[in-house]
């Protein structure tokens, strides 16, 4: 049987509403690894997991660490991911140092540190790491979320189904990833240049992508328009955590709603997982026998992502699974003063997060019950629908060398 034709990414209706690749055409699938250990909570143990990896000689105890999956086993030819330096011989015969781990997003509130090696990962996603810089922003839209979320950090950690939409084509900020022509008819329609950055702030205030299939509305008016690029600016500023050439100073609360250590963490991560509980009059957060920090707000204790509350989810990430084996297993024997600040940073991006969207859900209801907005018809009058083909690919990008398979050399 053929493959069923999408025909979202072709045509447009004339209501209101847009479909979310209509205003940002190139979109991937989300990245992902095929296997846990790749990804680590802290960069000393993912250099663990590689060198544990190498220090197995015998091929058939190095395959049963590696974890073989369809798309990648220890004998995979694949080329270096784009401004990587990684070895692309066999893995079954590899004996290198550990790839320097970066830092990648993993869902709305969480990083984590990825041995970035093409060998180890099932999808990487490799012309999303062409364009990733300083001034790159990706866009996400996870099923499983009941918004988009935004991040200057290749994101891995997304859903099935998600799909990443970069804000521009080529490095260096170049090219906006929207429809030609979208931006000159929304400056001449509000009588004002529009940036690529207001079309992302938009979008993270309004764009509803639980609700009938990634929609958008742009709106008919600039006071509206300001108005909600402001919004979407406040989400976004949380959201980067101070990262790229987009993000500024990371946003903190005022002294008086600070979260701090009341009473010191006793924690390890080689140990159980701890309890967690919340006290609301005096807004502390207990964590395990003797840990206390205090204030923090009540939205941050409420977060919940995936159906599971997100300070369940974070501590549980850092203690070790007893039923865990082979290289996933491998953790720090002790707890690092960096999880601890990275804790604390935690609860203040739920809170101002919690606030923030709760302005831009409301603003997004009252815009819904407005008839004023730019549909597929204006778009389509003005010649920026349908979106060509070209804009749905991605841009070939001249400006790296890339290792191929064993050591050729491939110019993108």
């Amino acid at each position: 049987m053929g493959r069923v034709r999408d025909r979202t990414r072709d045509c447009v209706s004339d209501d209101d509403l847009l479909p979310l690749n209509a205003v940002l055409p190139w979109s991937v699938p989300a990245p992902r690894a095929g296997r846990d250990w790749p990804l680590a909570t802290d960069p000393g143990t993912a250099r663990a997991r590689w060198t544990e990896l190498l220090a197995a000689r015998e091929e058939g105890a190095r395959e049963a660490l590696f974890v073989p999956s369809r798309a990648r086993t220890l004998h995979t030819a694949v080329a270096q991911l784009p401004g990587q330096s990684t070895g692309t011989g066999r893995l079954a015969r590899e004996s290198g140092p550990a790839p320097e781990p970066v830092r990648v997003a993993f869902g709305p509130y969480e990083e984590r540190f990825l041995l970035p090696d093409h060998r180890l990962l099932d999808a990487p996603r490799p012309e999303l790491w062409r364009v990733a810089d300083a001034s790159q922003l990706f866009l996400v839209h996870d099923p499983r979320a009941a918004g988009l979320t935004v991040t200057a950090l290749l994101p891995f950690g997304a859903g099935a189904g998600s799909r990443v939409h970069p804000l521009f084509r080529r490095p260096g900020g170049r090219e906006p990833n929207l429809a030609p022509g979208l931006l000159a008819h929304l400056a001449d329609r509000y009588g004002r240049p529009v940036a690529p950055l207001d079309v992302l702030d938009w979008l993270l205030a309004t764009a509803r992508p639980a609700q009938r299939g990634r929609e958008v509305r742009l709106p008919g008016t600039y006071e509206e328009w300001a108005a909600g690029a402001a919004l979407g600016r406040g989400l976004r500023e949380v959201a980067l955590r101070g990262r790229g050439a987009h993000a500024g100073p990371r946003p903190r609360l005022p002294g008086g709603r600070r979260p701090w250590v009341r009473e010191a963490l006793d924690l390890a991560p080689r140990g159980a997982l701890p309890a967690l509980s919340y006290e609301p009059g005096d807004q502390a957060l207990r964590v395990g026998a003797a840990g206390v920090l205090a204030p923090v707000a009540p939205a941050a204790w409420d977060a919940h992502s995936e159906g599971e509350r997100v300070l369940s989810r974070w501590f549980r990430a850092r203690v070790a699974d007893p039923a865990a084996e082979g290289l996933a297993a491998i953790g720090p024997r002790a707890w690092p003063r960096e999880w601890t600040s990275d804790l604390l940073a935690l609860l203040t991006d739920l809170a101002l997060h919690a606030e923030r969207a709760a302005h831009c859900a409301e603003f997004a209801a009252e815009g819904e019950k407005k008839g004023d907005a730019i549909g597929g018809a204006d778009l389509r009058a003005a010649g920026v629908l349908p979106v060509p083909a070209a804009a749905r690919r991605p841009a070939t990008v001249l400006e790296t060398r890339e290792e191929g398979p064993e050591g050729q050399f491939a110019l993108l």
